[in-house]
């Protein structure tokens, strides 16, 4: 046990090393009262990720502030009682922006779920940048029902039709057993056309190597049961 733990520990270390090298602290758009480890270019971070280890490591998806997670942080900053006073969980944290805004915004507890270690590392980084204090869940939490859970949150996970088909019915099981389940997108192909109820919506500053525009429309809905 001693001896995986300390693979862990090293692992984790190399990550942050790695994270703290090719990225800059910056704020998003529109979240400047939080910062972040960026990546000026995803591409180029993914780039130097396949040559500096040797196993294959997903998109760096943790280093883009991506644009529903950036509607989601400021609809939490903006109205704190959503989550003040509960325990929240992130799921597919990426960076931790959503995790952050919730501590920031007086949530009890917030654990950031992610199956990605470098972006579990991310958020370690970040967490400690903003002085708040997150919960690590390196578990594939989706279609679990974490009983202890009153908030969860989803930020940008309609991409892709098999990830959707699986957090749809999820997340309204979890809305249906009471849970306050809040999510933001931008209404990707795959995002939920019923089921949701609008809270929000931003215009967001975007670059164009992530996005198709200059400037793109965000919402934040809550999933009904």
């Amino acid at each position: 046990m001693l001896e995986k733990n300390g693979a862990m520990m090293t692992r984790m270390t190399s990550a942050r090393a790695f994270i703290e090298s090719h990225t800059r602290v910056t704020s998003p758009p529109t979240c400047p009262e939080i910062r972040l480890h960026l990546a000026p270019d995803m591409t180029a971070v993914w780039e130097h990720m396949e040559a500096a280890f040797e196993n294959h490591r997903p998109a760096p998806f943790w280093s883009v502030a991506w644009v529903g997670g950036q509607a989601l942080a400021r609809y939490l900053l903006d109205t704190p009682d959503w989550v003040a006073g509960k325990r929240v969980l992130d799921f597919g944290a990426g960076g931790g922006l959503c995790a952050i805004a919730a501590a920031k915004a007086g949530a009890a507890r917030v654990a950031a779920s992610d199956c990605d270690p470098m972006a579990l590392a991310a958020v370690a980084l970040n967490a400690a940048l903003n002085r708040v204090v997150l919960d690590l869940v390196a578990d594939d939490v989706l279609g679990r029902d974490r009983a202890g859970d009153q908030v969860v949150l989803a930020g940008d996970v309609w991409y892709e039709r098999h990830l959707a088909a699986r957090v749809t019915p999820w997340l309204r099981r979890l809305a249906a057993r009471g849970a306050r389940v809040l999510v933001g997108d931008m209404r990707r192909a795959y995002f939920p056309k019923a089921g949701v109820e609008e809270l929000a919506r931003y215009a967001i500053p975007t670059s164009t190597a992530t996005e198709q525009r200059a400037v793109t429309a965000a919402g934040v809905w809550r999933v009904l049961p």
